[in-house]
């Protein structure tokens, strides 16, 4: 996975994978030494639901630990996930290889020096407070089940850092564009970007991003990130052209079902 990457920064893969964890927090995190196991009973979405190692030398008893954590997620009711980003122990990664767990959602985490990044001299939209009402544009923007809103809602209403909740809407189309940027510090975290189906192509992605990263860098953050699908080609097209790069990939196992 990490083949065509340059030799990886793990302090900076530590710091952006810390700061992941608060821009989305999960309901339930416990530790088994460097391993943090995250579950959302609410939420299907695997940031929220995986198994973390975070130090590549961290590989004591792991058959064991891996079957601990492998539990939890089956009192859920859901096969166990990994996360595998640069932190894993190859020893780890291993074993679940040779378990014939699945390799899926390659994803690439990407950063942007803001200082460089071409953004307008003022903000096109400001963001809102209404999480309510961010949350019904996100899912109506994504077609998603209003089934997971009070979920949606309580991870937003979680997330410690400021955040800033953006959105495009008309009066006949409704909403057409989401984004939450999330503050810590000097870095800025760009997450829920969405875009309408009928409305795509047409500029909204770019105008919505700058609006939300410009106003990150009045708030004095310094470097942007976010995490993209290797197979989101439009997308990567999109966050290049505003000067983001690969920072490392990251995928997710999962445990096969018998």
């Amino acid at each position: 996975m990490q083949a065509s990457l340059p030799k990886q920064n793990l302090p900076l893969v530590r710091r952006l994978e810390a700061v992941g964890f608060r821009a989305w927090p999960a309901a339930s995190v416990q530790y088994d030494g460097s391993w943090q196991i995250r579950l959302t009973a609410g939420h299907p979405s695997n940031r929220l639901n995986s198994i973390v190692p975070l130090d590549p030398s961290d590989h004591r008893d792991v058959e064991i630990r891996l079957e601990k954590a492998s539990r939890k997620f089956e009192a859920y009711g859901r096969p166990a996930i990994v996360r595998e980003t640069p932190l894993a122990s190859p020893v780890l990664m291993d074993l679940i290889k040779e378990r014939g767990w699945k390799r899926f959602d390659e994803t690439a985490v990407m950063v942007c020096d803001l200082s460089q990044a071409d953004l307008p001299d003022t903000l096109d939209h400001l963001p809102t407070h209404d999480v309510g009402r961010f949350v019904d544009a996100n899912l109506s923007v994504d077609q998603a089940q209003l089934s997971l809103k009070p979920a949606l809602a309580e991870i937003i209403s979680a997330i410690k850092p400021p955040s800033g909740l953006f959105m495009i809407e008309d009066a006949i189309h409704g909403s057409l564009a989401t984004v939450l940027c999330v503050q810590d510090n000097d870095l800025a975290g760009i997450m829920s970007l969405s875009v309408a189906g009928s409305h795509r192509r047409r500029g909204l992605g770019i105008e919505i991003l700058t609006s939300a990263l410009r106003w990150a860098r009045m708030r004095s953050a310094r470097t942007a990130w976010l995490q993209v699908k290797l197979s989101n080609a439009p997308a990567i097209a999109l966050y290049e052209r505003l000067g983001f790069r690969d920072a490392y990939h990251y995928c997710y196992w999962q445990e096969r079902c018998e």
